[in-house]
């Protein structure tokens, strides 16, 4: 006769009296031969043997040997969870706390099926132990769910269990509740070493660390012996601050203490990259070669260092002599190339990349797409545009911003506002590119709807009130632009800061109010910056207001007496009004002090190549045939007396020519 019991047959006992039974009251021990051979089960067919004879023995169904057949299937050998959820779903008619715990564990990479067997193990008056709710926290996806956990180990009292506690501390502070984790850790009674680094790590990665080295302190007060993992959280708060007296300071301060060495990789790969943080890529050249062992994070750290520097001869060296490189190690030099401007190498080393089978990530693309934004390549950057849609990468909010940017900057702001429309994730950096674009455009109509529009997601930060204002400069909105000014902290809680007063200093200056424009200044709270003098002087330039034009190049050249725009800046307003004795003057002055004018370059990219032209500079190998071109325009053109003062002239023969300008240069190309 046949019993059914949560989805198996068990055997009667008439029909089973023949066998051995597993007794677990008498034999807990694992004496017996089938579970002996699970013990030394290490393949999948094998378990199957062994599972067959548990149900030919009859032990299959009993919690205990459930327990070992659970554990080994879905804990030791995870490649056979699935037999683990068929034997818990079928054959296990009266799970125990460890056989829950068990799935729990195992199941912790799915919340939904985690939580899951919870409410089940609680439908069942099973109560949590602190193992439980430890593999619940590492299911969790969302602080709600922290949360949840946490209530319920206050309600059970397991709150009390100090490893449950310290993981409660490290799940708040990897979603970025920090004060949630503070409020944890100050309710710990006896906080130990362990609890401190956990906060002193959590802090330093999230950017608290001034907190971090507070709570370093106060660590050191209670007696408490800092390990390798205290100065952990240490060197990468020193980083992020950039405090290298304080950073080589803990680090002469564990080499003078024996229990702590550099010698830990760890703690070796943090020293590396705080000295490249700080740019001490000798210091960080020594403690590498001092290394006894490398991983890949050492060579990468050392290859992006050098690349930070612009020493791209020692990062290829690097990336040459790295024993493997993974995608950190191409993007480091990408990365150092696109910061550098050089989109030739960008491109070169992207294509070594590929050729290498090495498949590019979000961050790869974002670094080819910002180098084609510098130089203003439509085409290139539209050919990357392609290539993402074609590699069926997902556009997130990093990567849709790089091209609305690049799209933006050659000059497309069509394109790019379709991309910024087909985006599904808009972060505040996203909407605020997009109207920084419509700004520079001079769609400034534009950006205030957009700006409206954005508000009924996010509110804005001090990045998009400065984009927005400048869209109202751009457009001569000045109403608008002095309504968003006036509502900064009402309204958003921001108050207004020298950006801001630039704007709004510009805003004015542009529409000709310049006597409000220097009331701004005179009353703004913090002292005027250079570009807030500069803004003032190009409005006086633009407006021919000599009076104010002098007293803001005085202010201005007071900031920074070696910069040559405030100079040339008056000296061509001085032209522009006829004072050309006052405009000579100025170039004197320049002479004197040593001050020189930058030469101007323009540049242009053709079939993918970068032409460079520089103002004076003859090295273009196609020289001739744009000096024939300049020639011609030259002798067609005809300068005005108001037109004269705004070129930089060059003197051949004692008669004015333009043949310097890159600008012609660039166009005669």
């Amino acid at each position: 006769m046949y019993q059914c019991g949560r989805g198996i047959r068990l055997l009667s006992s008439a029909s089973t009296s023949s066998r051995s039974l597993w007794d677990p009251t008498v034999a807990l021990e694992l004496n017996h031969p089938t579970l002996a051979l699970l013990e030394k089960c290490r393949t999948r067919y094998h378990f199957k043997q062994i599972l067959g004879q548990m149900m030919r023995t009859c032990l299959i169904g009993q919690t205990f040997p459930m327990s070992r057949l659970l554990t080994f299937s879905a804990i030791s050998y995870p490649d056979n969870l699935d037999i683990a959820i068929l034997l818990f779903n079928h054959y296990t008619p009266c799970p125990n706390l460890y056989i829950y715990n068990c799935m729990i564990s195992a199941l912790s990479f799915s919340k939904s099926q985690s939580f899951g067997l919870y409410k089940s193990m609680l439908y069942s008056d099973i109560y949590p132990d602190k193992h439980t709710l430890l593999y619940l926290l590492q299911a969790s996806e969302y602080v709600s769910d922290a949360k949840q956990i946490h209530c319920h180990a206050i309600v059970t009292g397991l709150l009390s269990q100090g490893y449950l506690q310290n993981s409660l501390i490290k799940m708040y502070l990897e979603k970025g509740q920090m004060e949630l984790a503070r409020q944890v850790f100050h309710d710990l009674p006896t906080p130990d070493r362990v609890s401190f680094n956990i906060m002193i790590v959590g802090y330093a990665k999230k950017g608290y660390c001034l907190e971090a080295l507070q709570l370093f302190y106060e660590m050191m007060d209670l007696g408490l012996k800092p390990d390798d993992f205290t100065i952990l959280g240490l060197l990468i708060s020193c980083g992020v601050l950039g405090d290298a007296r304080m950073g080589m300071s803990v680090h002469a301060w564990f080499e003078r203490r024996k229990t702590i060495t550099s010698s830990n990789l760890i703690l070796g790969n943090a020293l590396l990259d705080m000295y490249v943080k700080f740019n001490k890529l000798e210091t960080a050249q020594n403690i590498f070669n001092a290394l006894v062992e490398k991983d890949i994070v050492s060579w990468n750290t050392m290859t992006a260092g050098y690349a930070k520097v612009g020493n791209f001869e020692l990062a290829h060296n690097f990336f040459k002599q790295m024993p493997t490189r993974d995608l950190i190690s191409w993007n480091s030099l990408i990365s150092g190339y696109a910061k550098r401007g050089d989109y030739e190498m960008v491109i070169k080393v992207f294509h070594n990349m590929v050729t290498e089978n090495v498949r590019p990530d979000n961050i790869t693309l974002v670094n080819l797409v910002s180098a084609a934004a510098e130089i203003g390549a439509l085409d290139q950057g539209k050919w990357m545009h392609g290539l993402i849609l074609r590699m069926q990468m997902k556009i997130d909010a990093f990567l849709g911003s790089a091209l609305i940017d690049m799209y933006c900057k050659a000059g497309s702001i069509e394109r790019a506002f379709l991309v910024f429309r087909e985006l599904t994730e808009k972060d505040v950096t996203v909407w605020t590119t997009m109207i920084t674009g419509f700004a520079f455009h001079g769609h400034g109509r534009k950006a205030l709807d957009l700006f409206s529009e954005m508000q009924s997601f996010l509110l804005p930060n001090r990045v998009t009130l400065v984009a927005i204002l400048t869209a109202c400069s751009h457009s001569g909105l000045v109403e608008e632009g002095l309504r968003i000014f006036n509502n900064m902290k009402k309204k958003f809680d921001i108050e207004p800061g020298i950006e801001h007063y630039g704007c709004l200093v510009d805003l004015l200056g542009r529409s000709g109010r310049l006597v409000e424009a220097k009331d701004v200044i005179e009353k703004m709270p913090m002292k005027p910056s250079r570009n807030i003098w500069g803004a003032m002087l190009s409005a006086c330039r633009a407006h021919g207001n000599m009076e104010l034009a002098e007293i803001a190049s005085t202010e201005l050249l007071k900031l920074e007496p070696e910069k040559e725009g405030g100079y040339i800046l008056l000296s061509n307003i001085y032209a522009a009004c006829g004072r050309w004795s006052s405009s000579d003057k100025i170039r004197e002055i320049m002479e004197i002090r040593g001050v020189k004018k930058t030469a101007g370059c323009s540049s242009i990219v053709i079939d993918g190549v970068i032409h460079d032209f520089v103002a004076a500079d003859k090295r273009h190998p196609r020289w001739e045939d744009i000096f024939l071109i300049l020639q011609h325009l030259k002798s067609e053109m005809k300068l005005d007396d108001t037109g004269f003062a705004n070129f930089e002239l060059c003197f051949q023969g004692g008669k004015p020519m333009l043949l310097d300008s890159c600008d012609f240069l660039f166009y005669s190309f």
